[in-house]
C-alpha cells in the first residue's frame, strides 16, 4: 500500500518543524505524486522557495497579490486542483485564523475556498498546545471537519518535553496513505447507502397530526458525512426545514408509510442508517373533515402500529444491507434499552442517545451518543455539534464495512 499518482497541496507554516516538509515531499514524490506548495510569510523564515521548488519541480506559491499568479485566481484553482491539502506545521496562530474563518493571505484564502479535505499537522510548545484557547480552537476545527494528525509527545526544539511535537514525515505519509487507501477502495467498490431522517406525521384529520420534535439534523449530517467519504447516498427525510444538497439524492416524505415505500425503492444498498424518528402508531382512519372541539369521540381515536422500517431492513433475507444502523432515543436506562433494541431488531450497530435533556438530541444542533456494536463494545462520543458526531459515526460505519468487505472477499 502506498500513495500513488495523487495531487497534494502542502501549506508550509511558520515553525521550526517546517524543514520536515522537505522529507515529506521526498516520500510523496517517490510514487509519482504531484506536489504543489504554498509558503507562508512566516514559513519562509525556516525554508526557502528554492529548496521546495527543487524537490517538487513546481512553482512555490507565496503571495496572494502576485499579479502573474492571480491572473489564474490561485486561491480557487489550487483548492480545486488538490486531492488533499496538508498544513504543516500548523501553528497555534494559524489554527486561530482558521477557527475565525480568516482569509488574509493565500494560505488561509485557499483553505476557506476549498472543497477538499484538509489535514492539519500541529506543532508548538507543550504549554501552547494545552492552553484552553488552543484546545477550544481544535474542537472548533474538528467540528468544521478538519482532519488532524498529532501532535506527539517528545523533546522539543525549545528544550521542553511534552505533547506538541510534530508528527514525523513517515507518520504523516502513513496517514495520507491510509486516507487514500480508504478513499480509493470506496470509489472502486461503488458502495451505496440510504439514510432515513427527521420525523413522520400521521394525520388525524386534515390539520392535526401525531409527530415528534425531530429536526432531521443528525441524519442529514450523517448523509453528508457518508457522501463525503465517496459513498453514493440517498437521504429519505420527513418534514424538515433543511436544504437538500445537490450531491445527495434526497426523497422527501411525510408519513411512515411513504418512508417505508421509499426505503424499499432504494434497495439494494450496502449501508442503511435509520436515524428517523418514525411515529410508532397511526390513526386507523383519518377523518375527512377537521374535528370540532365539541365532538366527544375525538377522545376515542383508534390507532394501529406502523411498519417497522429498521426491522424490515435488518431481517430482509433478499436485500439486507451489509451494515444496518439503528438509533435508540431513550429517556431512561439508555444502554440497556438500546442493546435490547439492537438484538431484537437484528441490527449491526445502534446509536444510543438520551433525549430527556435539553440541548441534546431532538431539535438541537448538538448531540451526545454511544455507538454500540453487536458484541456490546461501546464508543462514547461526548456532547458536540451534530456534524462532528456524524463524522465519527461515518468513520465507525466505514471501518466496519471495510472489515466486512475483506472477510466477504
Amino acid at each position: 500500500m502506498s500513495v500513488k499518482n495523487k495531487r497534494i497541496l502542502i501549506i508550509i507554516g511558520g515553525g521550526i518543524a517546517a524543514y520536515k516538509c522537505l522529507d515529506l515531499i521526498r516520500l510523496l514524490k517517490k510514487n509519482n505524486n504531484e506536489i504543489k506548495t504554498i509558503l507562508t510569510k512566516s514559513g519562509k523564515e525556516f525554508v526557502t522557495p528554492l529548496s521546495i521548488t527543487t524537490l517538487t519541480k513546481n512553482k512555490t506559491f507565496e503571495d496572494i497579490f502576485d499579479k502573474k499568479s492571480e491572473a489564474e485566481i490561485d486561491h480557487i484553482s489550487l483548492s480545486r486542483w488538490a486531492d488533499l491539502i496538508v498544513v504543516l506545521p500548523t501553528t497555534a496562530n494559524f489554527m486561530t485564523k482558521l477557527s475565525l474563518g480568516k482569509a488574509e493571505d493565500l494560505a488561509t484564502t485557499v483553505i476557506l475556498a476549498s472543497n477538499k479535505e484538509i489535514l492539519l499537522v500541529p506543532a508548538m510548545n507543550v504549554r501552547m498546545w494545552i492552553h484552553k484557547a488552543t484546545q477550544k480552537n481544535v474542537k472548533i476545527l474538528k467540528d468544521y471537519g478538519y482532519l488532524f494528525i498529532g501532535p506527539e509527545k517528545g523533546e522539543m526544539a525549545c528544550g521542553e518535553y511534552g505533547e506538541g511535537k510534530m508528527s514525523s514525515p513517515r507518520q504523516i505519509y502513513s496517514y495520507i496513505e491510509n486516507y487514500f487507501y480508504k478513499k480509493d477502495l470506496v470509489k472502486n467498490k461503488n458502495f451505496k447507502a440510504l439514510v432515513t431522517a427527521g420525523p413522520t406525521r400521521e394525520y388525524i384529520d386534515p390539520v392535526r397530526y401525531i409527530s415528534n420534535e425531530s429536526s432531521g439534523k443528525q441524519g442529514y449530517e450523517i448523509a453528508l458525512a457518508l457522501n463525503k467519504l465517496g459513498i453514493e447516498t440517498t437521504l429519505i427525510i420527513g418534514p424538515s426545514s433543511l436544504i437538500s444538497q445537490k450531491s445527495i439524492k434526497t426523497k422527501k416524505i411525510v408519513t411512515a408509510d411513504e418512508m417505508f415505500t421509499e426505503v424499499k425503492k432504494s434497495l439494494p444498498v450496502d449501508i442503511a442508517v435509520c436515524s428517523a424518528a418514525v411515529s410508532d402508531f397511526k390513526p386507523i382512519k383519518k377523518n375527512k373533515n377537521k374535528f370540532k372541539k365539541d365532538q366527544s369521540y375525538l377522545t376515542s381515536i383508534q390507532f394501529k402500529k406502523n411498519k417497522d422500517i429498521l426491522e424490515f431492513l435488518s431481517k430482509n433475507n433478499r436485500h439486507r444491507p451489509r451494515i444496518v444502523v439503528g438509533f435508540s432515543a431513550e429517556t431512561e436506562n439508555l444502554n440497556k434499552n438500546s442493546i435490547l433494541k439492537m438484538r431484537k431488531k437484528n441490527c449491526d450497530l445502534i446509536i444510543a442517545n438520551d433525549v430527556s435533556k435539553k440541548g441534546k438530541g431532538f431539535n438541537s444542533d448538538y448531540n451526545e451518543v454511544s455507538i454500540i456494536d453487536s458484541d456490546g463494545n461501546t464508543k462514547i462520543i461526548k456532547k458536540n455539534k451534530k456534524s462532528f458526531i456524524a463524522n465519527k459515526i461515518a468513520e465507525v460505519i466505514m471501518d466496519k464495512l471495510l472489515i466486512d468487505d475483506r472477510n466477504f472477499n
